[in-house]
């Protein structure tokens, strides 16, 4: 296992004859708005991150992060001793704790700002949105995709407010049986009025009426609880999930949510033990899970 080494033990370590091997291993970006001088740079996120890495397996190396709460450093120094490297030293204090006790640092640029959207009503990627979707019985499972007709997500203050979506039913494929003469018997199964009667009902329509944002979720947890109104068939009621919202590294808008939501309440019997009795290898779950994708132009 790699050592723990304490600020002023690096101190001495650098300023010696043979200082050991220094690598900040934060993003690239990090690195380059300020570093531990004479620090190399490798980030422990990539997968290139040990083939980079040319001392030899007894040399000292220090590896530094962030911070103590960041978990890079000891990552890092975890990975250096998994590969052989038997002098490894993790300064969990990182570029932080540097500073914090005076330590100089090289400053070559300063980080980008972090993307921001307008507030306002934004139209989705139509090409980019979509929502996946999962069916299944005891045994079997099938899955495709869905796509949307329409589409707009409102932004407040840099937060996802609200949003309208209308679903089109004729887009329905099925990845399971591409490929295979099922797949056609399939989707007419689903368009016809056992399932979704596409014919007298061509879309869906989503809309949503609330969003609860989840103090103190951290990025890539769900941050936001959305509570909405989905129109499908004959029938609208009201559906709540969490979500994960967002801004991409160009500035889009973009949410993504999974969800199980039960088909019967929208009038979608065919093959639910609820209202029929031995269906045999006719049973479907009354569940549908949904892999939601949203992006705005």
């Amino acid at each position: 296992m790699a050592a723990l080494i304490q600020t002023p033990d690096l101190q001495k370590e650098l300023a010696s004859i043979n200082p050991p091997l220094l690598i900040d291993v934060r993003l690239k970006d990090d690195f380059e708005e300020a570093h531990i001088p004479n620090a190399v740079s490798s980030c422990v996120f990539e997968v290139a991150f040990l083939e980079r890495i040319t001392a030899e397996k007894s040399q000292p190396i220090v590896v530094y992060g962030a911070d103590s709460k960041s978990y890079e450093s000891r990552t890092a120094a975890e990975k250096l001793s998994r590969a052989g490297y038997k002098n490894v030293s993790d300064y969990r204090e990182g570029i932080r704790g540097w500073e914090d006790t005076g330590g100089s640092v090289t400053r070559n640029k300063p980080r980008q700002p972090d993307p921001q959207i307008t507030d306002g009503r934004h139209d989705i990627d139509l090409k980019e949105s979509f929502i996946e979707w999962s069916g299944r019985n005891l045994l079997n499972r099938h899955h495709g995709r869905i796509g949307f007709r329409s589409g707009s997500l409102t932004i407040a203050q840099g937060r996802l407010t609200g949003g309208e979506f209308v679903i089109d039913l004729k887009q329905i494929i099925c990845f399971s049986l591409q490929g295979t003469d099922l797949h056609d018997v399939l989707i007419r199964h689903l368009k016809s009025d056992d399932f979704f009667d596409v014919e007298r009902f061509p879309e869906a329509r989503f809309l949503i009426r609330q969003t609860k944002h989840i103090e103190g979720a951290t990025a890539g947890h769900p941050n936001l609880e959305i509570t909405g109104e989905l129109s499908l068939k004959d029938v609208s009621a009201l559906i709540t999930f969490l979500a994960t919202a967002g801004v991409t590294s160009d500035g889009k808008g973009a949410a993504q949510a999974v969800l199980s939501f039960d088909r019967t309440q929208w009038n979608v019997i065919y093959g639910s033990a609820r209202f029929f009795h031995r269906l045999g290898m006719h049973l479907v779950n009354d569940l549908i899970d949904l892999d939601m994708r949203i992006v705005t132009v």
